[in-house]
């Protein structure tokens, strides 16, 4: 188990953001992409721009959007809709094996995996792009947010520096609870457990009023990634957390022991759901706001989507119930969803043109407003 979790997280945390709950001015995992699988003479139409993107939860909002921007410039912008996240992650690696990306898109995974995109020249550098007039375009962002898809020189990946992305929005991931079922079992609805004994004390009343526990889509491994780093932040604190991504401290140590042994500890309680290992994050949500779960474990974009499955879920955010007072629990947080423009594209100008009225403060507001996302800028 150890040598498994190492994997996961050393490579992950790269890409971390510490932040606190309630505000994010930044965040893990997480990219909104867009373009097309059409035939290449359709995709050089000199008054179209192609998107792919994964987003379900966002077709309708994002499809309004292209049709004004089509009203206001006369350039279309053609959306295609690849769904679940591991489909649509195969399909842009296989266009990028054979050349045929889209105009816009964007890479999911870690920085590595944007890396290799970028290395293969399938990604255009838009730091030049973002620092004309006076950095106006670099300015509109937070900053952790825009860091996401920006490489330092000197970076461990030897990627020329640049900004190779544009946020569409921020995120957090953090745990909830559905209020209706803590009122079935006995428990205080606005008052979530703030420590890891509490929430195993609440779990066991539950249990008894015969009460699913956790779901998360755990079958995505980011996911359990995120959940055991909430724990080595809280147990060790981030110094140690990262001397270990440094090579001088061991996964064997004790507090790295305590952190994944915690999953051998919930396994143990009954606490998830059956077929979480395995379970992808949509299924993971319907199962949330569909009540058969009293804790989900999901990100800030959850809002959106219960209210698609169930505009009646009653429910409420809570950070991960503390291991230990000695540090913070501390969330992952920043870009959830970015843009690449195709260095290879013929349409790179007109690519570069819409990203930049998509983050507009006018098309950044329709966004959070339609998807109940956080935006970027």
């Amino acid at each position: 188990m150890l040598s498994n979790f190492s994997g996961i997280i050393r490579h992950s945390f790269m890409r971390f953001f510490s932040i606190r709950f309630f505000w994010i001015p930044a965040f893990v995992g997480m990219t909104l992409l867009l373009s097309t699988g059409c035939s290449k003479s359709k995709a050089e139409d000199s008054n179209e721009v192609v998107v792919w993107h994964w987003m379900t939860d966002r077709e309708d909002a994002l499809q309004k959007l292209a049709e004004q921007y089509q009203k206001t410039t006369r350039i279309k912008v053609r959306l295609a809709l690849y769904a679940p996240s591991d489909a649509y992650s195969s399909r842009v690696r296989a266009a990028a094996q054979t050349n045929t990306l889209p105009d816009i898109f964007g890479v999911l995974g870690e920085s590595r995996d944007l890396a290799s995109f970028i290395k293969s020249g399938h990604i255009l550098n838009l730091q030049e792009a973002m620092d004309q007039n006076a950095q106006a375009w670099r300015k509109q962002f937070f900053e952790k947010a825009l860091a996401n898809n920006t490489f330092q020189a000197g970076n461990q990946y030897d990627v020329p520096p640049g900004i190779y992305g544009v946020p569409v929005d921020v995120t957090n991931i953090q745990m909830l609870y559905n209020k209706d079922l803590f009122k079935q079992a006995g428990l205080d609805p606005e008052k979530a457990p703030q420590t890891w004994n509490e929430w195993m004390e609440d779990w066991h009343k539950l249990k008894a009023s015969g009460i699913p526990g956790m779901v998360s889509g755990w079958g995505e491994t980011w996911m359990i990634d995120c959940f055991a780093s909430n724990y080595a932040f809280n147990l060790m604190g981030e110094k140690k957390v990262l001397d270990t991504f440094r090579g001088k401290v061991s996964y064997t140590d004790n507090d790295w022991v305590k952190v994944l042994s915690l999953f051998e500890e919930i396994r143990k309680e009954g606490i998830l759901v059956p077929g979480v290992v395995t379970m992808i994050n949509k299924t993971a949500e319907q199962t949330f706001a569909n009540d058969k779960a009293a804790f989900a474990f999901n990100g800030s974009w959850c809002v959106n989507v219960y209210r698609g499955m169930n505009p009646k879920l009653n429910y409420s955010a809570m950070l991960p119930p503390r291991l230990s007072n000695k540090y913070p629990i501390r969330i992952w947080g920043g870009a959830g969803s970015s843009f690449m423009v195709n260095a290879r594209g013929t349409h790179q100008q007109k690519a570069v043109d819409f990203l930049r009225w998509l983050t507009g403060p006018d098309q950044q507001a329709a966004l959070s407003t339609e998807t109940m996302n956080l935006p970027a800028t």
